[in-house]
């Protein structure tokens, strides 16, 4: 059964941070009964526990086996995420989001994606004192036009973009805190997988304001999606999407 389009967000904030993979999974399954038309435009707001999201290119790379096992040397789980790019991670002090949006046309509007999502994560950074900004910084890990950073000095949120037929996926991860980790993690990694970048560009929301915490975050990005958009409304998954999920699971492990 198509579920009815009523403009309405449905928000789940379900996590599992022991099983990232199934992680992974569920965001994928949502995306495929978004696009489906069998659940409403779908946004995850969650927290994880130490993973390392890989993109399809890293897996195919000669350095994979390599990379995760770098990854695993320094306490992150290795995963193969569903959007694209490179090597990006998430830990205890991170913030995962992502949307699932149905469109019969999703490749005309993958700029326009972008472009409001980056815009609303740094318009919501902006309202906490960060001076947020739209744009990749040079020699930033997991690079993209859509990035958002700090001053242009380091970079704070990375987003990735994946579309199927009826519908499109975007992933997010927001550093709040613990930017130490990320280039810690992330040296030996990148060297394994022969990607160059500057750890100096790898920053945190708490870089730029001191002590903040995720709650203060989250919920001024809900705050900014507020502004022209009916409130999301809170949502439990589903069995079936837990069922499709466990289905897909395996094929986010390295």
């Amino acid at each position: 059964m198509r579920a009815a389009d009523t403009g309405q967000l449905a928000l789940v904030r379900e996590s599992f941070p022991d099983r990232p993979a199934f992680g992974a999974a569920v965001s994928r399954a949502i995306l495929l009964r978004v696009a489906a038309g069998e659940l409403p435009s779908t946004m995850r707001l969650h927290r994880t526990g130490r993973v390392l999201a890989f993109g399809r290119r890293d897996a195919a790379a000669d350095g994979f086996g390599a990379a995760v096992r770098a990854a695993r040397e320094v306490g992150f789980q290795p995963i193969v995420r569903l959007a694209g790019g490179q090597a990006a991670l998430y830990h205890e002090g991170t913030i995962a989001l992502s949307a699932a949006i149905p469109d019969p046309r999703p490749a005309a509007r993958t700029h326009a994606r972008f472009e409001r999502l980056a815009g609303t994560c740094a318009a919501a950074l902006r309202s906490l004192g960060v001076d947020a900004r739209v744009g990749e910084v040079p020699g930033e890990y997991c690079p993209g036009a859509w990035s958002v950073n700090a001053a242009g000095r380091s970079k704070l949120v990375g987003i990735g973009q994946r579309i199927i037929s009826g519908g499109a996926h975007l992933g997010v991860v927001i550093v709040v805190r613990d930017s130490a980790l990320v280039r810690e993690a992330l040296v030996p990694v990148y060297e394994a997988l022969g990607l160059a970048w500057d750890p100096a560009t790898a920053g945190s929301v708490e870089d730029e304001l001191g002590r903040i915490d995720l709650d203060s975050v989250e919920e001024a990005i809900l705050a900014e999606l507020e502004r022209d958009a009916p409130a999301p409304v809170e949502a439990r998954l589903d069995p079936d999407t837990l069922e499709l999920a466990a289905g897909l699971e395996a094929e986010h492990l390295p």
